[in-house]
């Protein structure tokens, strides 16, 4: 019997073939713990270069979400894209599930290739850990970037009525989905304007082979973000910090948008962009490239200055 092709391989082919054609190679590295990470990181390290760190969210590995910028990004930066614990081929055999453990994991993954000051992008669940990393590492980050992540959230907020599932439960059986009706629901759920034809035999293969692997490791990352979690610990850092969130955004409010400018004061900027749910990387990527590009390639005050308003991007 022939088998039949995978869409979803084939997919995850042409975005390996474009991460090599953005001159980034795959390297994994053994942090000698139980903990073992990967990385797309430059061919060659150019030392006239800023060095730029991708985080992703939950989903698919590093490349479904971060293959719409690593080319545009590397001609001004020395791009590194790592897969978290539990995603693509990071894993651990340590039973820490927080994203302070991931944040540590991404700076000993940067600091084994040589890299101890970089600007820090995270998506999503990405943007948790890389806020944990601008924490715990202030020397490390420089500049930091937090898209669509809820990181000022709090635990009595699921109580409160503020998101669309009623448990922690709910949201981990969409965000991890393991039938095609499921996925559909996380496309309506993160998307402003979602697809509407969606075949099964598409979704089911898209499952086989990017939700199955890891799956109990990764819902056990989705409740250690929710569990016990207070706005009062969660610590003020120092960075300059640009906020991109979508106006529609279902997953994350944008309530948390605006409760994390305030809690970070003057040296952050929000930018709110109009007609985009959650997956602001797919519906809007060139409105959040041209806000990445202005925030870290072209950082001048006058571009940032705001008096604590949000703007909004049409």
């Amino acid at each position: 019997m022939v088998k039949c092709i995978s869409f979803t391989a084939l997919q995850d082919w042409c975005y390996r073939q474009s991460f090599v054609n953005a001159n980034l190679k795959s390297v994994t590295t053994d942090l000698g713990d139980g903990t073992v990470m990967h990385c797309w990181i430059p061919k060659t390290h150019n030392p006239r270069k800023p060095s730029l760190l991708l985080i992703h969210g939950i989903g698919a590995n590093a490349m479904w979400q971060w293959n719409e910028f690593v080319s545009r990004l590397s001609s001004n930066f020395n791009v590194y894209v790592p897969d978290l614990v539990f995603f693509g081929d990071s894993y651990t055999t340590r039973p820490e599930r927080t994203e302070s453990f991931q944040a540590q994991c991404v700076m000993r993954t940067m600091e084994a290739h040589g890299v101890r000051r970089m600007h820090v992008v995270g998506l999503s669940y990405g943007g948790f850990v890389a806020y944990s990393m601008a924490a715990q590492f202030p020397a490390a980050v420089e500049r930091l970037v937090i898209a669509v992540a809820g990181v000022c959230m709090e635990e009595k907020d699921m109580d409160e009525g503020m998101f669309k599932v009623r448990s922690v439960d709910e949201a981990t059986s969409i965000l991890l989905p393991q039938t095609p009706e499921k996925v559909r629901e996380v496309v309506r759920w993160t998307f402003y304007k979602p697809m509407k034809t969606m075949p099964s035999c598409f979704l089911r293969d898209f499952i086989d082979a990017m939700c199955t692997e890891n799956l109990q490791e990764r819902k056990e990352l989705i409740q250690a973000l929710h569990k016990d979690r207070k706005l009062s610990d969660l610590p003020k850092i120092t960075q300059p910090t640009l906020i991109i969130w979508g106006e529609q955004d279902q997953v994350f409010p944008l309530e948390l948008a605006h409760r994390l400018k305030r809690h970070l004061g003057d040296i952050a900027e929000l930018v709110i962009i109009r007609e985009a749910g959650h997956a602001i990387n797919v519906e809007k990527p060139k409105e959040m490239f041209r806000h990445l590009k202005s925030f870290l390639v072209d950082p001048h005050p006058s571009n940032h200055e705001n008096n604590g308003n949000a703007r909004k991007i049409d």
